[in-house]
């Protein structure tokens, strides 16, 4: 029997009101959700899926609000509810058994790697919700292997678009359809085993939410799934009630769109009332022409990457979390495309960094409320380097890799405690990667080796976690390997309070003969032989806090567990060692005062000393970094000043206007190389000389004010 669907108010008349089995719903639902993801994971061939879970699952409402989701990538939950909200404002009509298959980013997906599946979960001719599904896929066609095209000008040329199409038509298979996805792909078992498991994760959501509507009734079920959404909202809007009211300003940049070194910005401000979040990006660059862009859906993916993980500790990660945030962007950005234009990089390149973004702004307010202060933090991971091979093996069938490797970037520092090495991104959760045996027995891989990368995470009082680097080859006479990223001339994983930003992403390539080359942001495809050698360093985590403010015990550790090189304890952290490698504390004093004297150009005789940082509240005032507070002045009036004293402005939080500026660089490492057309500008105490932020800016336009406050909301007054 057909059913025709539509996003009316569902009636839930005769809902149980018994507090314990709504709880018992609840739990089932989330239940059904990982069951899900474990259906996929158990018939997936993908080691994107079965081993980096590259992936999402999800329960939704019949409108398209999801309802519960998996702790794999955040940002992929909105994209699999465009999905639904196209097939709601389309023609199709639905029944049960059917499931609809898509990858198309002008409807609803990231980019054509990204397939999703939805189904309709009608129960006794009534529509209960949707489940949704969603991974990528190493290939769907397109002129380059991976469907990762850096010289694509349009969308055509990255591979099948499904717009959303039924795949199962009441229970039947269309196989039809299938071998047309399939014939696309370079790699068409691989897909059409992660096809297959789609269907089976969309079964298993099927029958549960079956049993479970039978077992305590549709209109229970239903109330329930309500209630989640419901309650997640009134949670984040209470935690928002709880955050300062104003404005913050946060940039990114990527480099390089596959045919230019262009820079590409990706501007975000962030406007706070009440219980709800703006976010603006109509400050950012026009799209590109070539793949780096994202389409409206990234956008929206982008932002709920952020906020779901940053906001959602203590909060149901749900549809409701989403309700008090808004987004503006006109269309024709490169974080808003429109068809033609090419975004086969999407998801690593303008939707990643989107997120950078957003957890920047977020973190800003993070850090200004005495509440959650512990909880702020920089940027984490802010790019992923993405490594593709393809060929034959040594049975000569076609082989093909999507190496998850870049996912071990450094987590940004925390207030209280340093990130953690090789992490992963905010945009997952729960961050996962092969062994070393698990790629090599899958593929013609050598690894040489894969390690923790020292100084990569950004300095700070807490420090970034350091990423991670390969060094690989392949055990066939030759195959074709595809390389990207954003991130090798721009630091992506920002600090905060004076942290540094995390190191920059270097790629190498060292040939038969013995010669190394810089393979830059987007080097393309190029042969690989066993002779040679790819090398690839991640970024880290940004850190937090002006580095000469952290604990030299703590800088001797990092070296001895060789996540920090001596030259960077000595010019980034002052502190020097004795000849028994140990910290000379005479030393070490006279090194940091000489830093703190060349931030302002002044004798070191005549500096004074700084006052030392806790992670204690300051007595009576607010705290909005590690050496900046807003206070009351004598006459009442409201002010930023360090905590040595200094008043940097007055009536308002932009404390630039006071602060020392000095033009400076990011610490020197072998190879890095910041993008022509950014520059480094740092901010100091006029007193002491403590780092207060690094700006990294395009060279032609000043350092903005990033941080706007309402201070009567930061002593709650007003709420």
């Amino acid at each position: 029997m057909t059913t025709t669907i539509d996003a009316a108010p569902v009636l839930l008349d005769g809902a149980s009101t018994d507090p314990v089995i709504r709880q018992v719903v609840r739990s089932r639902l989330i239940a059904i959700t990982d069951q899900m993801r474990m259906a996929l994971q158990s018939v997936s061939g993908s080691p994107t899926v079965t081993e980096a879970s590259d992936f999402f699952t999800g329960i939704y409402l019949p409108d398209g609000d999801f309802v519960t989701m998996g702790h794999q990538v955040t940002f992929e939950a909105p994209p699999v509810g465009a999905l639904i909200r196209h097939l709601l404002g389309g023609k199709m009509k639905l029944k049960d058994g059917d499931r609809i298959i898509g990858n198309d980013p002008f409807v609803g997906a990231l980019h054509q790697n990204d397939v999703q599946m939805c189904a309709p979960l009608i129960v006794d001719g009534e529509l209960l919700g949707w489940a949704g599904v969603m991974a990528h896929e190493t290939d769907l066609g397109g002129m380059d292997f991976a469907s990762w095209s850096p010289k694509a000008t349009e969308v055509w040329q990255e591979g099948l678009r499904i717009p959303a199409v039924k795949l199962v038509d009441g229970g039947e298979l269309r196989e039809d359809v299938l071998d047309m996805i399939l014939t696309a792909s370079r790699l068409p078992a691989q897909v059409g085993l992660d096809i297959r498991a789609f269907i089976a994760t969309l079964n298993v959501a099927s029958d549960r939410l079956t049993e479970l509507s039978r077992r305590y009734g549709k209109p229970t079920v239903l109330s329930v799934m309500h209630a989640m959404v419901d309650d997640a909202e009134e949670l984040t809007r209470a935690r928002l009630r709880e955050l300062p009211d104003g404005v913050v300003h946060t940039r990114d940049f990527l480099e390089h769109d596959g045919h230019e070194n262009v820079l590409y910005v990706i501007d975000c401000v962030l406007t706070k009332r009440g219980d709800s979040l703006h976010f603006d990006f109509s400050g950012s660059s026009g799209q590109a022409q070539g793949f780096v862009n994202c389409s409206r859906a990234g956008l929206a993916g982008g932002v709920a990457g952020a906020v779901i993980p940053t906001l959602g500790f203590g909060i149901p990660w749900n549809e409701g979390m989403l309700r008090p945030v808004e987004i503006s962007a006109p269309d024709g950005l490169v974080c808003t495309a429109v068809a033609p234009a090419p975004v086969g990089s999407a998801t690593v390149e303008a939707v990643w960094t989107v997120s950078n973004v957003v957890s920047a702004a977020i973190n800003r307010l993070l850090l200004a409320t005495p509440k959650y202060a512990h909880r702020a933090q920089a940027v984490n991971s802010g790019t992923m380097a993405t490594f593709n091979l393809s060929g034959r093996d040594r049975h000569d069938k076609v082989f093909g890799l999507h190496l998850m490797d870049p996912l071990a970037g450094g987590f940004g520092a925390f207030a209280d405690h340093d990130g953690q090495n090789a992490a992963g991104p905010i945009n997952a959760p729960c961050p996962s990667i092969a062994d070393v045996e698990v790629n090599e027995q899958k593929n013609p891989l050598f690894y040489h080796y894969r390690r923790l990368a020292p100084d990569t995470g950004g300095a700070g009082r807490r420090r970034g976690g350091v990423g991670a680097e390969v060094g690989l080859t392949v055990s066939v006479p030759q195959a074709e390997a595809l390389v990207m990223t954003h991130g090798a001339e721009v630091p992506n994983s920002a600090g905060i309070g004076g942290g540094l930003p995390g190191g920059l992403i270097h790629q190498r390539f060292t040939e038969a003969g013995g010669a190394t080359k810089n393979l830059g942001p987007k080097p393309g495809s190029f042969p690989i032989t066993p002779e040679d050698l790819f090398e690839v360093t991640w970024q880290g985590g940004g850190g937090l806090g002006d580095p000469l403010d952290r604990d030299p015990a703590e800088v001797l550790a990092d070296v001895r567990y060789g996540v920090v090189g001596t030259v960077a304890a000595l010019e980034t952290y002052g502190v020097v060692f004795d000849e028994s490698g140990e910290v000379d504390e005479a030393a070490t004093a006279v090194a940091r005062r000489g830093i703190r004297a060349a931030r302002l150009g002044v004798d070191p005789a005549a500096l004074s000393d700084p006052a030392p940082v806790t992670d204690d509240p300051v007595a009576g005032d607010i705290k909005l970094s590690d050496r900046l507070v807003a206070a009351r002045g004598e006459t009442g009036q409201w002010q930023v000043r360090t905590v040595d004293g200094a008043v940097l402005s007055r009536g308002s939080t932009r404390w630039r206007e006071g602060a020392h500026r000095f033009e400076t660089a990011l610490p020197p490492k072998a190879g890095d190389e910041l993008h022509a057309d950014l520059a480094v500008t740092g901010w100091a105490c006029p007193v002491t000389g403590a780092l207060l932020a690094v700006d990294i800016h395009p060279r032609n336009e000043e350092p903005f004010h990033d941080l706007d406050l309402d201070f009567d909301s930061l002593t709650g007054d007003d709420r």
